[in-house]
């Protein structure tokens, strides 16, 4: 037994062998392990901090712990150890610690001295040097020893670890066998106490046959044979009480196994702090080496520096020389300069007199020849006279006949002038203006009232602004459609096309039906290409959750049009408004289906039906139109079945004027089907289910839409050029990068813009008080609305506002907006999130969040769509965080710098492409305007934005300056749409050669 108590000692670390001299110290507290890994694994950037280099002891190593862990250590667990542990813990490990911690302070001594006597010049020679190889080579073997030691600490270490185990392993096994006993002994126990129930069954009913005998007179000599005896009666007793007692001895030796079992579990966790102990030691000894190697590096050094200082010496010496001869022969030169001066300027002196004298003599020899040649020249001016005059007439009478000649040209001009101003471009009429005409024009064509020709010249005049066209509807808003359109057939002439005609088909459009950052770039993109002089169209589906209200003039045309699907044709009603300025054309199917009648935009079963749908009414809808557009422009895989409709129907149907150009926004989303589903829109599966062509890689029966969009399209673009190349990797491209590299020609990324008229706090609408780079007044006044809204604590008028506006999905990293409303709470801020997620169970955790922090003086989460809220936090935040796992491009990031918020980024996609971070040296200062991290985990989001609470804490000025730099940034959609202009100037440029060809 006392050899089984001393094992379970040598188990818990409280019985150290002699020869182990490393001290085992009590389990460290939860805090000290978690400041380790804080300071091991964190990756922040420490701003505004000067860096100050010291050489740092190897503290890994667990030769004695450190101040810290002490006191820690004595406050938790110093209850619980044992007088004898203490004694036995400061055994013989002083000695080899204080060997050690002396070699170790010897050798930072002799470091520290041969760094303060040792400097180096800017030439990189050695000035000063009282550094002796003798002392660097002791430091060294102190080094070696150092290693020596920390090896042999850790064999013990692991020799003591292998024991313990295997005396863990012991006891487990006793503790089962004790187990099994006790459960035995149990069994028994219950068995006893049956019997004995059984015999006090027994004595009652002996007790009652008593009873009845003496009632009715009888014996009792038949009764004894049919009952047990007292003897058997009282074995019985003994035998139970025996029972009892092993059991009671059993359960008490299993109590000391259970305690004996918690030590082991105390013992589990010294063997991890043994083994992490043991780590520290070989990351110690790998300190060590690698300090030997610089030292020998510098040794090596020394002596090579030696040699360099004394040629250095040498030459200077040598050019002192030089320098000291130099400045001897310029004082000579300098004095024979200054004789050469005096006697320059005595012989400038004596040149002038000679001049004087000749000139006198010349003079008076040579007067009167100058007079004869005087006259000479007088009557050659007299003659060149009358001649002149004579010219001077001719001119007159040139002259004249050239002033009539003008007048007469100047009246023609005018009256060309008065008959071409009519023509000339009308600036003084909205966009709005020339959409709402350019839909009427196509309400007479689809409604057969003009011919198509005339159609296409009064779409040219249009297209040109032509003065006459509005002063024409101008004199026709009191006429009937039958006298307008004789006054616009009255107009006709030939035109010259001023641009290119760009039609737009797409599932989205901002502000009528809205879902991501598609819509916004649809109407940004084709607000500036109309801008530059195209006519842009679009063509949507007429959703029945459509934002009426942001429509104009909405009107339904008299006129349907069939297109086919599912082997027969179906009608379709078109709508014709506009919206920004913009003509739009929505298309109504009469389907059984209700295609576009389900109260949201996407997410439906039959989605694929819905869109291929759509895009081959879209195509047909042209056709009808008579129109020839130059681009067709198609986006996501809801429409990029476009472009096989194109090119396989309806090229060959004439619609044959115009390039293709598709533009994947997301490749997250590409609508894989079967196969068979294909040949609903009248498309030839057997043709375009192969692998170069619309099949998708994850299995032979099924068609990707996307990747038929890419191999069927003329230009192909994605939203930032980060994202083009992330795409083209296996992680990104979602099993298209093989089909964007083999077309990687025609395929480039090209960043978003934002539409500077909707975000501007300028001109902001939903804002409490519009403001400017110039008056950031505003922007603290909406920062006090928001939190007056939100009812958030005001008490601290500088504390930062951190924002996020976002759809909750995994995509938008979740799990780090989740942890950005602790770490903003922990770093003294206050947070804002205004989103909602279409994935139930982040709506469900979000919605418990959103309960948590209900009345919270500093949190508020609005789980739910709200445009005129997102202006207002976009206004009233510092900070706006956007931590995607991937971004195609983002717009957030862009809007939140426009009003003046600082984005704290991931830097993948567009992220990397617009944020720029303050501490990043490797960018231009003017470029830097926000916080990113590339890690998407906790530790990589706290090291931005850290940072960035510290900086508006702390240096007000820059943190101002910098907010001011970031709403001057231009972020408008004129230089991408000048991208797109010149790819589809080139694309139409191609086709003509090609034709021309």
């Amino acid at each position: 037994m006392a050899t089984e108590l001393s094992t379970s000692f040598l188990c818990q670390g409280w019985i150290r062998p002699k020869h182990l001299s490393v001290r085992l110290y009590p389990v460290p507290s939860r805090r000290l392990i978690m400041m380790r890994q804080s300071n091991s694994g964190s990756e922040q950037k420490r701003p505004y901090t000067k860096k100050v280099f010291r050489r740092k002891s190897p503290k890994n190593v667990s030769f004695g712990p450190s101040v810290a862990e002490e006191s820690d250590s004595e406050n938790s667990n110093t209850d619980d150890i044992p007088t004898t542990n203490l004694e036995t813990m400061s055994g013989k490990s002083v000695e080899t610690n204080g060997a050690v911690n002396a070699a170790e302070n010897k050798s930072s001594t002799n470091l520290e001295t041969m760094a303060s006597n040792s400097s180096l010049n800017a030439d990189g020679g050695l000035v000063n040097s009282n550094v002796h190889i003798q002392d660097l080579i002791a430091m060294i073997r102190h080094a070696e020893k150092n290693v020596h030691l920390l090896n042999q600490a850790r064999i013990c270490a692991l020799e003591d670890l292998e024991k313990i185990l295997s005396e863990k392993k012991t006891l487990q096994g006793e503790i089962n066998s004790l187990e099994m006993r006790l459960a035995e002994t149990d069994a028994r126990i219950r068995v006893a106490s049956q019997e004995r129930l059984h015999v006090e069954l027994l004595e009652d009913q002996l007790e009652k046959l008593q009873a009845e005998l003496s009632r009715r007179g009888g014996t009792l000599e038949n009764v004894h044979d049919i009952i047990p005896n007292d003897d058997i009666i009282q074995s019985l007793s003994e035998e139970v009480n025996l029972l009892r007692t092993e059991n009671i001895s059993l359960k008490e030796d299993l109590k000391v196994l259970k305690a004996e079992l918690t030590d082991m579990k105390g013992t589990g966790e010294r063997v991890l702090l043994m083994e992490k102990e043991r780590t520290y030691l070989e990351s110690s000894v790998k300190e060590l080496e690698r300090k030997i190697t610089v030292s020998q590096e510098d040794v090596s050094k020394l002596s090579t520096l030696k040699s360099e200082c004394k040629s250095l010496w040498e030459r200077v010496e040598h050019l002192q020389s030089l320098l000291d001869k130099a400045a001897k022969q310029a004082d000579q030169a300098t004095l024979v300069l200054q004789e050469n001066q005096v006697l320059r300027n005595k012989i400038e002196g004596m040149e002038e007199s000679l001049e004087e004298a000749n000139v006198y003599k010349i003079s008076s020899e040579k007067l009167e020849e100058y007079n004869v040649l005087m006259q000479q020249k007088i009557k050659h001016l007299d003659e060149r006279l009358q001649r002149s005059d004579e010219e001077i007439h001719s001119y007159i009478q040139l002259y004249q006949e050239s002033v009539n000649e003008f007048q007469d040209t100047l009246t023609i001009l005018r009256e060309e002038s008065k008959k071409s101003k009519l023509a000339e471009p009308a600036n003084d009429m909205p966009r709005k203006f020339w959409s709402h005409m350019l839909l009427m024009i196509d309400s007479w064509y689809f409604e057969k009232k003009i011919e198509s020709e005339n159609a296409s010249l009064l779409r040219e005049m249009i297209w040109k602004r032509d003065g006459r066209i509005r002063d024409a509807y101008m004199e026709c808003k009191e006429k009937n459609e039958r006298e307008t359109i004789r006054t616009f057939l009255g107009l006709i002439s030939s035109v010259d096309r001023p641009g290119l005609h760009v039609v737009h088909i797409a599932a989205e459009m901002a502000p009528v039906a809205k879902v991501g950052g598609l819509g916004d770039v649809l109407t940004g993109l084709s607000k500036a290409l109309q801008q530059k002089g195209h006519l842009v169209e679009v063509i949507l589906p007429k959703y029945d959750c459509m934002q009426y209200e942001h429509v104009e003039d909405l009107r339904g045309l008299e006129m349907m049009f069939e297109s086919y699907f599912e082997g027969r044709m179906f009608k379709n009603k078109v709508w014709v408004g506009t919206v920004e300025g913009l003509p739009v054309y929505f298309i109504e199917p009469h389907h059984p289906g209700n295609f576009f009648w389900r109260g949201q935009l996407y997410g439906e079963h039959d989605d694929f039906r819905r869109f291929s749908y759509f895009s081959r009414a879209a195509l047909e809808l042209l056709l009808q139109l008579g129109k020839r557009p130059d681009i067709i422009h198609c986006h996501d895989w809801q429409t990029s079945f476009v472009a096989p409709l194109y090119w396989d129907i309806y090229a060959p149907k004439g619609l044959n004027s115009a390039r293709i150009c598709f533009t994947c926004h997301n490749f997250e989303y590409q609508g894989t089907a079967p196969a068979s589903e294909l040949a609903l829109c009248g498309l030839d599966v057997s043709h375009l289910n192969r692998p170069d062509r619309m099949q998708d890689h994850s299995a032979h029966d099924r068609i990707n839409p996307l990747k038929g969009a890419i191999v069927y399209s003329n230009i192909v673009t994605t939203v930032s050029p980060t994202y083009a190349q992330e795409v083209r990797t296996a992680e990104g491209g979602k099993g298209l990068h093989s089909t964007l590299n083999s077309h990687s020609k025609k395929f480039v990324g090209i960043l978003n813009g934002i539409d500077t008229d909707t975000w501007n706090p300028a001109t902001d609408i939903y804002l409490k008080v519009q403001y400017s780079a110039n008056d950031l007044q505003g922007k603290s006044d909406n920062k006090e609305a928001l939190r007056r809204q939100l009812g958030l604590s005001s008490a601290d008028v500088w504390r930062p506002l951190v924002g996020c506006v976002t759809r909750l999905v995994p995509q938008k990293g979740v799990h780090l907006i989740r942890h950005a409303i602790y770490r903003t709470l922990e770093l003294g801020g206050q947070f804002v999130l205004l989103g909602s997620s279409p994935v139930p169970h982040i709506q469900k955790e979000f919605e418990e969040i959103a309960n948590h922090f209900q009345s919270h003086e500093h949190v508020r989460l609005l789980l739910k769509y709200d445009e005129s809220l997102s202006h207002l936090i976009y206004a009233a935040s510092d900070m706006l965080i956007i931590p995607s796992i991937f971004e195609p491009c983002g717009l957030t990031q862009m809007i939140a710098m426009k009003y003046g918020s600082v984005p704290v980024v991931r830097k993948t996609g567009g992220l990397n492409d617009s944020v720029f971070d303050i501490d990043d040296d490797s960018i231009p200062v003017h470029f830097r305007n926000g916080y990113t991290f590339f890690t998407a985990d906790e530790q990589g989001f706290n090291s931005a934005l850290d940072r960035a609470i510290y900086h508006y804490k702390n240096d007000s000025d820059s943190w101002q300056q910098l907010v001011q730099k970031n709403m001057n940034i231009d972020f408008s959609w004129d230089s991408s749409a000048l991208q797109y202009e010149e790819l589809y100037l080139k694309s139409v440029a191609r086709a003509k050669a090609a034709n021309r060809s």
